[in-house]
């Protein structure tokens, strides 16, 4: 992959990006790490600094590499991989091996954050901000009616802001 600056990631649409395409959010180490697909985000200009803000469910595996490493990764990929990122957002890696079940390349990149040689793009991130999204916050209770309630399943989420550091590209 090439590291470029952030001119790559200008010309996407991010609505097409995370919506559409999904994205891979990834973190820990080449040791030691999960990855996660989503469809929930968006990136914009925070505190003067490229940010990207996610939100993930504290019942995700991928939810405690979040919590315990500074840094993560958002991966994109070519519609080839998508049933890649259905099994990455369908399967746990607490009991099994859902990268390799999905076909993907861990790729260790210079920050020491984790990717995959399959994306087409990799944004790296620092973490910057992380709160609980709770349901006395929510200004339309019917978001959180629709989104979290028991009988739908849902569990809260805990909103990332993290500063976009680099990008790299096929």
């Amino acid at each position: 992959m090439n590291k470029l600056n952030f001119e790559a990631l200008a010309k996407e649409n991010v609505f097409d990006l995370i919506n559409k395409e999904w994205m891979l959010i990834t973190a820990g180490d080449s040791s030691n790490f999960n990855t996660m697909t989503a469809s929930w985000g968006g990136m914009g200009w925070l505190w003067n600094r490229p940010v990207a803000f996610l939100f993930v469910r504290k019942e995700r595996y991928t939810h405690q590499f979040i919590e315990q490493n500074s840094r993560l990764t958002l991966s994109f990929y070519a519609e080839e991989y998508r049933k890649a990122l259905q099994i990455c957002g369908s399967k746990s890696g607490r009991d099994t091996d859902k990268v390799a079940l999905a076909g993907l390349t861990p790729l260790k990149l210079e920050d020491g954050t984790m990717t995959f040689d399959e994306a087409r793009m990799t944004v790296c991130c620092r973490k910057l901000f992380a709160t609980d999204m709770i349901e006395s916050d929510f200004a339309d209770a019917e978001l959180y009616k629709k989104f979290y309630n028991a009988n739908a399943g849902g569990t809260d989420h805990t909103l990332y802001i993290v500063e976009i550091e680099s990008v790299y590209t096929k």
